[in-house]
């Protein structure tokens, strides 16, 4: 699943969120969108789990601000 949470309030750095992340879910992936103004993060946690971890790394984010995108799995690799 990937996850979209706008910046409106300062964040960690998406390192910071990755490393956090890796804890529960070794190949999440976290980085910013080109604006720079949108953290994206790849994982297969559900988004109670997630914001639970990004608020351990200090953020003050709230599962409202946490966007579940919708899938774009073709399932050709059966995952």
């Amino acid at each position: 699943m990937e996850f979209h949470i706008a910046l409106t309030d300062p964040s960690p750095a998406p390192e910071v969120v990755q490393d956090a992340m890796f804890d529960i879910d070794p190949s999440a992936l976290v980085d910013l969108d080109t604006s720079g103004l949108v953290m994206r993060i790849s994982s297969w946690v559900p988004v109670r789990d997630l914001v639970e971890v990004l608020q351990r790394t200090g953020w003050a984010v709230e599962q409202e601000q946490v966007v579940q995108m919708p899938s774009i799995c073709c399932g050709g690799c059966s995952g």
